[in-house]
């Protein structure tokens, strides 16, 4: 089983390590199971695509065809790689968890260990 991730979709984390190294992005896809992220614009790989038709056209005209071409997609960064953004100081920083009682139920609340700050509000 894999260890839960400090890291979700939405988040701005920091690239720590790799050819991307310093560079900020929002994380589109947060993969727990397998421990890796995928951040928007940061670690892009070129992939090769040959022109194909589309798939449940409408009757009308010809085949449409998507394009081909050389397309740059995001990969996957490791999660070990990435460091999470403080919205409130700006400044990539460690994650504590702390528990918190609302309206009877206890909620668990990422907080910066910089600024000590909710991240999750």
């Amino acid at each position: 089983m894999a260890a839960a991730m400090k890291i979700k979709k939405g988040d701005t984390v920091q690239v720590l390590s790799g050819k991307d190294r310093g560079k900020q992005g929002r994380v589109i896809e947060a993969r727990p199971s397998e421990g890796r992220v995928i951040v928007e614009n940061l670690n892009l790989v070129k992939r090769h695509r040959k022109p194909a038709p589309v798939r449940d056209t409408s009757r009308m005209g010809g085949a449409q065809m998507t394009p081909g071409g050389i397309f740059e997609k995001p990969s996957p960064l490791d999660v070990s790689n990435v460091m999470l953004v403080c919205p409130t100081c700006k400044q990539a920083s460690r994650t504590a968890v702390h528990v918190k009682e609302i309206k009877g139920t206890t909620v668990r609340v990422r907080c910066c260990k910089r600024c000590n700050e909710e991240i999750d509000r």
